[in-house]
């Protein structure tokens, strides 16, 4: 049985993971710890083989954001410490497509990390310091997933929703998104801890989608239907060059297919395959 315990309480993708391995209960038994106070550093790490590391913040007022640093940084380093001097085997840490910054619309292996936000940064600061600290008894996995969703997850995916199911007409838009279903990333995890190896993985969903097209299923799933015109692609294609917003929503970002922990690559000499459902009806279970 593989004992696993996820620092970060109330996570949407902690939560997920243990509702998923719940499935598996002779081979999974998952402790979740709070880590907003200091009590966490009396609970002893040992007997655990892996250490989820979920606890991040992604918001913060503008005038404290050395926040991100301190919690998105420190606080990993310092778990991380702890579960190496303890005898934990395997530290997932979960980071972000974002490293790459908004100016970049496809990403591989030669692609440059350059974080333009201060959560980003400190997102890449905690991944290179994690993973110096990896040796053949410690294994550091580093995940850059891209956009996350599936039902009740909050962030980008909600903003799309908002305007699938309100407005009366949606542009007819040209690109690809890479993005990750939570469940096929919760199964991605289970793999990861079943191999108990590290390295820098990018999982994602099998297929790249069109925004206009989960638009469309999303207002499916709500029993309208959409209807898409080209009308407005002259006003897309300038709110691209100009809004961060519109880049996020309307723009391409996506991983070469191939890349480590993407879907059908190998991960420990074994095939990785864990797209759970179709594109189409992970839509309808997040709608739902």
């Amino acid at each position: 049985m593989k004992t696993i315990l996820i620092t970060g309480a109330d996570s949407y993708i902690g939560t997920s993971f243990e509702k998923w391995v719940s499935k598996w209960p002779d081979e999974y038994s998952v402790d979740t710890i709070d880590m907003r106070c200091s009590e966490w550093k009396e609970i002893s790490f040992r007997g655990y083989d892996v250490i989820l590391h979920v606890a991040a913040i992604v918001h913060v007022k503008e005038n404290d954001v050395n926040q991100y640093f301190r919690v998105n940084r420190d606080l990993a380093i310092e778990v991380a410490r702890k579960a190496k001097a303890e005898g934990v085997r395997q530290f997932i840490f979960f980071s972000t497509m974002g490293v790459y910054g908004s100016n970049v619309s496809y990403v591989d292996e030669k692609t440059m990390p350059n974080p333009v936000t201060p959560y980003a940064r400190s997102k890449l600061e905690a991944e290179n310091m994690l993973l110096n600290m990896e040796d053949e008894f410690f294994k550091v996995a580093v995940l850059r997933p891209p956009l996350v969703y599936g039902k009740n997850c909050k962030g980008n995916y909600q903003r799309l929703t908002r305007l699938a199911k309100n407005l009366p007409l949606f542009p007819s838009v040209i690109n690809e998104r890479s993005m990750i279903y939570i469940d096929n990333l919760s199964e991605f995890v289970r793999l990861l801890i079943n191999c108990g190896i590290g390295g820098l993985f990018f999982p994602q969903n099998k297929d790249y989608v069109n925004t206009t097209t989960i638009a469309k299923l999303i207002a499916k799933a709500h029993g309208r239907r959409l209807r898409v015109t080209k009308i407005f692609n002259p006003g897309v294609i300038l709110g691209l060059k100009f809004s961060e917003t519109f880049r996020k929503v309307f723009g391409s970002y996506v991983y070469a297919k191939g890349m480590p922990g993407g879907p059908n690559t190998e991960v420990n000499g074994q095939i990785c395959n864990y797209e759970t459902v179709s594109f189409p009806e992970s839509i309808r279970l997040t709608e739902e």
